[in-house]
């Protein structure tokens, strides 16, 4: 008997979105954050690109797939979807009470350079990107590619606004680390 494979999907992200929220109040004290009328630039996209990459869209709009994966396929990126998201969750963790999910400098604010802060910059918005393409592959729609493409876009540039505020809130420490360590593609070289 299968599972049928767009109910795990469904599982993962439902599961991932729930146990996001219900984190958010293990978050330390927000002491400074970026204008909220900032946040449009990147909130859009990422809104805009949920929407596309959602089940109902292709049906509606009677796309046909690209490719058929079938079960096995299916399930591989299912699992490649959990392993992006259990990335994010370990940096979640590994950030702690410094998480946010606005762009903002918490109380004793320092920066983290261990763990999957050590590959790459953004790791929640790395893990996160690479579950949204596992998902696409699997609905194998060009209207899922273009949602989880625009998501990927507000997240780089959710991440450029952070890099900037981290910089001009952490200075040095800051800038020396994303000299050192990629924004969002592990063993891709920083640009100087």
């Amino acid at each position: 008997m299968h599972i049928r494979p767009g109910l795990v999907f469904a599982i993962i992200w439902i599961g991932w979105i729930a146990s996001w929220i219900v984190a958010a109040f293990w978050s330390g004290r927000t002491e400074k954050r970026v204008a909220l009328s900032q946040a449009w630039r990147y909130g859009i996209l990422i809104f805009i690109g949920a929407i596309l990459l959602s089940h109902a869209v292709p049906p509606l709009m009677a796309e046909p797939r690209l490719w058929h994966v079938g079960y096995d396929g299916a399930y591989g990126l299912a699992a490649l979807t959990l392993a992006g998201i259990l990335f994010a969750w370990w940096a979640r963790i590994h950030l702690g009470r410094l998480w946010s999910g606005a762009i903002t400098r918490k109380e004793d604010h320092r920066v983290v350079d261990t763990g999957p802060y050590a590959w790459v910059r953004h790791p929640i918005y790395a893990g996160v990107i690479a579950s949204l393409f596992a998902t696409a592959a699997a609905q194998a729609t060009m209207t899922a590619f273009v949602g989880a493409a625009l998501i990927a876009v507000g997240f780089w540039l959710k991440a450029r606004m952070e890099e900037r505020f981290l910089i001009a809130e952490l200075g040095g420490p800051y800038e020396a680390y994303r000299q050192r360590v990629p924004m969002l593609v592990p063993f891709l070289r920083p640009r100087r």
